[in-house]
This record gives structure tokens, sequence and C-alpha cells, in this order.
């Protein structure tokens, strides 16, 4: 008799192997290690035995192992929650995104990491780039941000930028696309990813039909796929089917920068910091809230009269939003 929710047979996917299909945590040797090797021993065998528990494909196993990362730590999307390969490549994809990484500090770079800077120097060597700046009045970026906050809810500069940089988008349907085996295709969904540091890098998970959410739910939204991001329980479809990137660095306090493009999208929005700084207003000098904007392109894709039209309505938007962020 088998019991009931044995396992008698595994279905593989195309260039896939039975290699390796339950893998056992490694035995360790019979010492007695020093104090430190034994917690690091501990933690990697608790890790292993997460590993061999998770149901996974042989592809996803290897390819899991090849890039570092913990099975444990990964949501599956084959039958009974098992993690196939797709949910592994969407991982590492999401991860290889974005113009700016997180603070590594004296850790070790991983594989994922390299996959990063693999993406990036192909998206600057093979997407011919150039950038838009502008300065804009954030006075009611702030205001809305202040009447969150009365209310008790958590609205960011981020949540806000979604929800302009979605009705931008909206307007300009030849932003909202991709590029695709040499042409532009335009996308109908306006899905704006979010750059989010992690400890292995960067994930870009995406918030799904931006213009036709409310504030309160696109903040809602990107609260949700932030707290996934950070552990770990991003799924594929989390990831994928972006059509535009926002990357803020405004909490690091960096004034203004320059993203590489995300692809096969065809342009990233990065914000700085909203600052105080003086300004003229009727001829007369005067201190308000700013905000830099800094709009990066594929030449392939956008001329400069287009980008330039696109900020210039975002830019609209973000000093009079009207009822946007009401």
């Amino acid at each position: 008799m088998i019991p009931v929710g044995t396992d008698i047979a595994v279905v593989l996917g195309p260039g896939e192997t039975a290699d390796d299909l339950w893998q056992e945590p490694a035995v360790p040797p019979p010492h007695s290690p020093p104090a430190g090797a034994r917690e690091a021993g501990r933690d990697s065998a608790t890790r292993a035995v997460g590993d061999a528990r998770r149901l996974a494909s042989p592809k996803a196993r290897r390819l899991a192992r090849e890039h570092r990362l913990a099975l444990a730590s990964l949501s599956g999307t084959g039958p009974r929650g098992t993690i196939v390969a797709a949910d592994v490549d969407a991982v590492l994809a999401a991860t290889a995104a974005g113009g700016a990484g997180a603070p590594v500090g004296g850790r070790a770079r991983g594989r994922v990491w390299d996959l990063m800077a693999e993406r990036v120097t192909a998206s600057w060597q093979t997407a011919p780039h150039f950038f838009l700046m502008r300065e804009v009045n954030a006075t009611a970026l702030e205001s809305r941000r202040a009447l969150g906050r009365e209310r008790g809810s958590s609205v960011t500069a981020t949540d806000l930028l979604l929800k302009l940089c979605g009705a931008a988008l909206r307007e300009h349907s030849d932003i909202n696309a991709c590029w695709r085996n040499g042409g532009v295709v335009r996308e109908d969904e306006v899905n704006i990813g979010i750059a989010v540091a992690v400890e292995e890098g960067l994930v870009v998970p995406v918030v799904r039909g931006v213009d036709r959410l409310e504030l309160d739910a696109v903040a809602a939204r990107r609260a949700e796929l932030v707290a996934a991001a950070r552990e770990g329980r991003l799924r594929p479809a989390d990831v994928n089917g972006g059509t535009f990137t926002i990357s803020n660095l405004g909490m690091y306090g960096v004034d203004g920068f320059f993203a590489i493009v995300n692809p096969p999208q065809i342009a990233i929005l990065a914000a700085g910091r909203i600052s105080e700084r003086v300004v003229a207003v009727d001829g007369v000098p005067a201190v308000r809230p700013t905000l830099v904007l800094g709009l990066s392109f594929d030449h392939r894709a956008v001329d400069g009269a287009l980008g330039a039209e696109f900020l210039e309505s975002l830019a609209r938007l973000i000093e009079e939003p009207a009822g946007l962020v009401a």
C-alpha cells in the first residue's frame, strides 16, 4: 500500500532530467568545529533541510543551486505549490532589472548580483539611451502626503508618482510600450514596476493597471509587493509584464539621478528627494518643495520630442494633480 499523499511520479519539462530530484541535506563531518563554524553550519543545515523538503522540479533545484537561492524562500506555481524553473527564472529576472542596486557594504556579491550586472550591461550596450531632467514644484504632493498623515494613511511619494505616471502613460501610449523583435509594441495595460532593494540585489515588482486604481489602492498594492519582495515571496506574476519602471532614491537623500532602462521597456523614471529649494516666483526668490525628475529613454523607440512631451505631461500632473490624488 502506498500512503496517501506520497509522490509516485514527477512530470519533467523539456530539457529536465531526474538528476538530484530528491536531494538530502549534507551530513556534517564527525568533528567538533569552532563555535562560529558550528553556528554557520546550523544555518546551512537548516537551509538545506528546508530546500530538501520543498517540492521542486529538478531544473528548478539546479537553477536555485547555481544562483544561490534558497528554495524555502520561493513561492511555487506548479501543482501542490511545486517550484518550477519559471518561478526561479522570474525571481532572477526581477533581481536583474533596474538602474541602481542595494548597498552591498562588505558582503560578497553572488550570482544574482552578477546576473543583474549582465542585464544592465546588455541594456546599456544594446539600447542607445538619452536623458531628460526637470525640476518640478512638489507642493501638491507634499500637501497630499500631509493629508494622508492626518487621515492615518501611509501614502508615500512613490505611491503618488505611481498614480501620476499611470495617468501620464495613459495619455502617451508611445511611452507605455516595449521594444520587441526590432520594433515598438504598444501595451494595452499600464503596469509600472518599482525598484526595490533587497538582500541579494534589486527586484522590480509590478503594480498592474495603475491608471485604473484609486490612490489608496495603489498604496496598498505597492506596500504588499514591497513586503513580498523583502521576504522573498514574490511570484512570477508579481514581476512580469511591466511597461514602465520607477526608481526612487529620495529616501537616501539623493537629489537627482538617471537610471538604466529596464528592457524590454523603453523608459524609466528616476526620482530624487523632495526638498525645499529657492526658486523664482513672479521674479521674486521664494522657498518651495521641489522634486528632480530624471527620465531615461531607449532612443530606438523614443525621440527627444516624444520624451519631452511625456515629461511635460508628467510635470503638469505633479504640479496640478486635480482629483487624481484626492
